[in-house]
């Protein structure tokens, strides 16, 4: 395997990513480099069940090893959502301000704002097949308000377990070591590091 698929558009993740997996001896391509790829519909009931169906879907339609992830925001105090909707959770065309504008109105007055990020990844073949699973998550709370501009999607209102300040304020370097990608991408490097062993 000399390359993989990062089987999303978002600058954002492909830039996360890409630095989470710059050890590995691999060239990594986005799907900007497949403009004909057709999103599949994510129908699963859970982020690894998405990430699962997005990484069959684009291994087979570009015949390369393919790495999906599916990602969101659970709140405790809004019974897990957005949860797998967290991408569409004020409409399919909602930018991040507009979901986080929606967030915060639906925590107005609520004191318990505990929540977390979730991130699970799969790798397939270029048959579809999927090789392997992992999963991440980063605990903490929600502000009271959007601060920072760091990172994308709900970043600016997620303050991490032990720090006082948000994803959207703290360094892209912190936010590397302890987020729900960082986590979930640190068992996919150990699975690729075994392939490159042994292909190479």
């Amino acid at each position: 395997m000399a390359e993989i698929i990062v089987a999303t558009k978002n600058a954002g993740k492909i830039k996360e990513l890409g630095v989470l997996l710059k050890t590995l001896p691999l060239r990594l391509r986005s799907l900007n480099d497949f403009p004909d790829t057709i999103e599949p519909e994510e129908t699963g009931a859970t982020f690894i069940e998405n990430a699962v169906l997005k990484a069959q879907s684009y291994a087979r339609q570009t015949g390369g090893w393919a790495l999906a992830d599916d990602s969101g925001l659970e709140v405790e105090a809004l019974n897990n959502a957005p949860g797998v909707f967290s991408a569409r959770y004020a409409g399919e065309t909602a930018t991040d301000k507009e979901r986080i504008k929606k967030l915060l109105e639906e925590l107005n007055g609520i004191q318990t704002r505990t929540a977390r990020f979730v991130c699970a990844m799969a790798i397939a073949n270029g048959t579809g097949e999927i090789k392997f699973v992992a999963e991440g998550v980063c605990s903490g709370k929600i502000a009271l308000a959007a601060s920072g501009a760091n990172g994308f999607g709900y970043d600016p209102v997620f303050i991490p377990r032990g720090f006082s300040a948000t994803f959207g304020e703290l360094s892209s370097e912190i936010k590397q070591q302890i987020s729900h990608r960082a986590q979930a991408t640190l068992k996919i490097i150990q699975y690729l590091r075994g392939i490159c062993a042994v292909s190479g």
